[in-house]
């Protein structure tokens, strides 16, 4: 059976555990490019990319066109194809211990130029597809492959690294709430700028975390007025607020190096290309 161009899923076997919070995620995120095309951003301008882990299927079970790319480096490939062509709308796919471990320099700077990316991070507080290693957000005493005993670390907090990194758009999502995800999925999506959900992703097999988050969350009616706000926001631990935690419209990256230019549009051909380095060879003899 021939796929129909139409569907956001791919044909694909899916192979992650029964019960995965990712189900929920990967729901919501075809729910979400639905309603992009539906304002206008349609599926031949919307690239993906994923990095390592569980959460990288996800790449193989959508029907879109990207780049799979390296460990905690989809950040910098999105970049790449928005830096390239600004009329994309680009979206990356990571892992917690894909993004904010290997990955999170470059989260870090992309969140401080502002790049024009969408980051949706798959966080179950491990690293699930090499059964359940400790990862930059397990909690202090998970109990694991590298931490047998129990992990002496506290975890790190991303978002409030990323919003003291000045980044413009940052929210929190869980799959058990797929409608409320496919939101704010969008709302990401439509801002112009960074912008980072942060999934609240329960791995039934490695860390089940799905009791724990349907009495901890509570959706937010409104983003914090203000950055310090923003940070008393995802710095709670007796409840986990969901939704948009903090929006503010910036100068975006690229259209502060090149305001108008698009380098796949206005590129040289191929001719022009071979003279102009045929000139510039021919100078230095």
């Amino acid at each position: 059976m021939k796929l129909d161009e139409s569907e956001v899923e791919s044909e694909v076997e899916n192979t992650w555990c029964i019960g995965c919070g990712n189900f929920g995620l990967l729901n919501s995120v075809k729910n979400a490019v639905k309603k992009l095309e539906d304002e206008g951003i349609g599926k031949d301008r919307l690239l993906i990319s994923a990095g390592i882990g569980c959460h990288g299927k996800i790449f193989d079970y959508l029907n879109l066109s990207g780049l799979y790319s390296l460990h905690g480096r989809e950040s910098v490939t999105i970049q790449g194809m928005k830096f390239a062509n600004p009329n994309l709308k680009v979206m990356a796919f990571g892992g917690d211990g894909d993004a904010y471990g290997e990955g999170l320099a470059h989260l870090i700077f992309a969140a401080k130029r502002n790049a024009d990316i969408t980051m949706i991070i798959h966080n179950n507080g491990n690293y699930a597809l090499t059964t359940g290693q400790k990862s930059p957000t397990s909690v202090q005493g998970f109990k694991g492959p590298s931490s047998p005993e129990g992990s002496v670390d506290e975890p790190i907090n991303p978002l409030k690294v990323l919003l003291s990194s000045d980044a413009g758009f940052i929210a929190r999502g869980y799959p058990g709430k797929m409608q409320h995800l496919t939101e704010v999925i969008v709302e990401a999506g439509d801002h112009q700028g960074f912008s980072l959900v942060d999934v609240l992703q329960p791995c039934v097999t490695f860390n089940d975390t799905y009791e724990k988050y349907n009495e901890l969350v509570e959706v937010l009616d409104e983003p914090a007025e203000t950055r310090k706000e923003a940070v008393e926001l995802v710095e709670k631990e007796e409840r986990l607020p969901i939704g948009v935690l903090y929006k503010e419209k910036m100068p975006v990256f690229n259209e502060k190096v090149y305001p108008e230019k698009n380098p796949v549009e206005d590129r040289m051909d191929e001719k022009e290309r071979f003279e102009a380095v045929k000139k510039i060879l021919d100078e230095k003899r």
